[in-house]
C-alpha cells in the first residue's frame, strides 16, 4: 500500500511539472505565419543551409590566397646509410675502397612555406561557382519559406474548420434532441407511430458519432499546426482570428487579376541557378586546359647530433631559403579532356531544357491556380445560398412533422439536406482561404 502511495505521488509529481513546462501561445493568423518562418523546423536548418554556403564560399575564396604552413621534421638514422670511398683518400692503398658513414644519428628540421596562386582558370570559375551555390540556397530558403507559409495557413483553416464543424453539431444536436424529447411526448400519447422517433434516434446517434470524430480531428489538426509552428505538440495554443472573418479577408477577386511574371517565380529562379552552376560546370572543364601558375618561398633551420640535444644553448642550426615557381601546362590527355568538357555541355543543354519545362508548368499552375481561386469564391456564393435555403427548408419540414403534417423520412431528408449544406459551407469557407494562398505561392516573388 505504501509503495503504491509513493508511485501515485511520484506520477502526480510528474504531471504538475509537465503541465508547468508546457508553454501557452495566442496566435492570428498572420502572427502564426511570422513564428513559424522563424522557428519552423525546416526553416531553421534553411537558414543554416545558408551560413553554411557562406563559409563554402570563403573556403573556395581562400584557395586563392596566401597559404602559410610550418612543421618541424625529425629524423632517427639508427643505422646510417655507408658508402665507400677511394682509400688512398685515408692514406690507404690506392685501388681500394673502404666504407664510411655520412651524416649523423639524428637530424631535425625546423620549416616554413609560403604559397600564392597566381593564375589557375579552374579558380577563376570556382569563385563564379561560389556566388551560385550561395545564390541556390538563399532561393531555396526563399521557397522553404512560402512553403511554410501556405503549410501554415492551411493547418490554421484546418483548425477553424474543426472548430466550427463542432460548433454545428453540437447545435444541431441540441435541437435535434429537443425535437426527439418532444416527439416522444407525442408518441406517448398516441399521436405517431413509433417509426418516427426510431428515425430520429438513429440521426441523433450519427450526429453524435460524427462530433466525436470532429473532436478526436480537432485535436489532431492542432498538433499537425503546433508542428508547423515548431512548438512542442503539448503547449497550449489559441486562435484569435475566425474563420468567416478570414474568409472575407481572402475574397479579392483583384488578386487574381495581377499579370504573372514566372521570373518572380521562386521555382523558377533555383531552375535558372541549376541552369547557371551547369553552365560553370561547363566553364571549368574547359579552362582545365589552361596552364597555371603558382609560386612557393621556402625557409627552414636544420640541425644534425649524434646525440638527442637540440635544444642546448650551443645546438648550431643552419639556415635555408629558396623560392620557386611551378607552371604546369597540359599539352596531350588522350582526348579524355575534351569528353569531360562535351559532358559538362550535354548536361548543360539539359539544364536549359528543364528550365524551359519549369517555365511552361508554371504558367499552367499559375492558370490552373487562379481558375481554383475564382471559383472557390464563386462555390461560397452558391454554398451560403444553399445553405439559406436548406435553413428554411428544414424548419418548415420540422413544424409540418410535429403537427403531424408530414412523415420522418421527409423531416430526415430535410436534415441530411440542412447537415450537408452546413459541411459544404464551412468546406467552401477553407477552400477560398487555401485557395487564395496556392496562388500567392505561385505569384510571390
Amino acid at each position: 500500500m505504501k509503495n503504491i502511495f509513493i508511485l501515485m505521488l511520484t506520477l502526480l509529481s510528474l504531471s504538475i511539472n509537465a503541465q508547468d513546462s508546457a508553454k501557452s501561445y495566442s496566435f492570428s493568423l498572420q502572427q502564426a505565419i511570422d513564428h513559424a518562418l522563424e522557428y519552423n523546423y525546416s526553416a531553421i536548418n534553411s537558414g543554416r543551409d545558408i551560413e553554411a554556403a557562406k563559409e563554402k564560399k570563403w573556403e573556395t575564396t581562400a584557395m586563392g590566397l596566401p597559404q602559410i604552413n610550418a612543421g618541424v621534421d625529425y629524423t632517427n638514422n639508427f643505422v646510417l646509410q655507408k658508402s665507400v670511398i677511394p682509400a688512398e683518400f685515408a692514406g690507404g692503398n690506392p685501388g681500394d675502397y673502404i666504407e664510411v658513414a655520412f651524416g649523423t644519428k639524428h637530424t631535425m628540421i625546423a620549416r616554413s612555406t609560403l604559397s600564392q596562386l597566381i593564375f589557375d582558370g579552374s579558380y577563376i570559375v570556382a569563385l563564379q561557382a561560389s556566388k551560385t551555390y550561395l545564390a541556390y540556397y538563399e532561393n531555396a530558403k526563399k521557397r522553404s519559406d512560402i512553403e511554410i507559409k501556405e503549410m501554415v495557413i492551411n493547418s490554421y483553416g484546418n483548425v477553424l474548420l474543426a472548430q466550427e464543424n463542432i460548433a454545428i453539431l453540437e447545435k444541431n444536436i441540441a435541437s435535434l434532441q429537443k425535437t426527439l424529447n418532444d416527439t416522444k411526448a407525442i408518441y406517448k400519447n398516441g399521436l405517431i407511430e413509433e417509426e418516427s422517433v426510431e428515425q430520429l434516434q438513429i440521426t441523433l446517434s450519427s450526429l453524435e458519432s460524427t462530433l466525436n470524430y470532429n473532436k478526436r480531428l480537432l485535436d489532431i489538426t492542432y498538433k499537425m499546426l503546433k508542428i508547423n509552428l515548431g512548438i512542442a505538440i503539448n503547449d497550449q495554443i489559441t486562435l484569435t482570428d475566425k474563420l468567416d472573418v478570414l474568409t472575407i479577408q481572402n475574397m479579392d477577386m483583384s488578386f487574381s487579376n495581377t499579370e504573372f511574371d514566372v521570373n518572380n517565380n521562386i521555382n523558377f529562379r533555383i531552375a535558372s541557378n541549376f541552369e547557371e552552376q551547369r553552365t560553370l560546370e561547363y566553364k571549368l572543364e574547359k579552362s582545365k586546359a589552361l596552364p597555371s601558375l603558382a609560386a612557393n618561398l621556402n625557409f627552414g633551420y636544420t640541425a644534425f647530433k649524434d646525440e638527442f640535444q637540440f635544444f642546448t644553448q650551443h645546438q648550431n642550426w643552419f639556415n635555408y631559403s629558396n623560392l620557386g615557381l611551378s607552371l604546369n601546362v597540359p599539352i596531350f590527355s588522350s582526348l579524355a579532356r575534351s569528353s569531360r568538357t562535351q559532358q559538362a555541355k550535354i548536361a548543360l543543354d539539359q539544364a536549359k531544357t528543364v528550365l524551359s519545362e519549369t517555365e511552361q508548368k508554371l504558367k499552367l499552375q499559375y492558370a490552373t491556380a487562379k481558375s481554383e481561386y475564382e471559383y472557390s469564391i464563386a462555390d461560397y456564393e452558391t454554398a451560403k445560398s444553399n445553405l439559406n435555403l436548406a435553413e428554411r427548408i428544414e424548419k418548415k419540414q420540422q413544424i409540418k412533422f410535429t403537427e403531424g403534417l408530414s412523415t420522418s423520412f421527409d423531416f430526415n431528408d430535410a436534415q441530411r439536406q440542412l447537415y450537408s449544406a452546413q459541411q459544404k459551407y464551412l468546406q467552401t469557407m477553407v477552400n477560398i482561404i487555401n485557395k487564395k494562398a496556392s496562388l500567392e505561392k505561385i505569384t510571390t516573388k
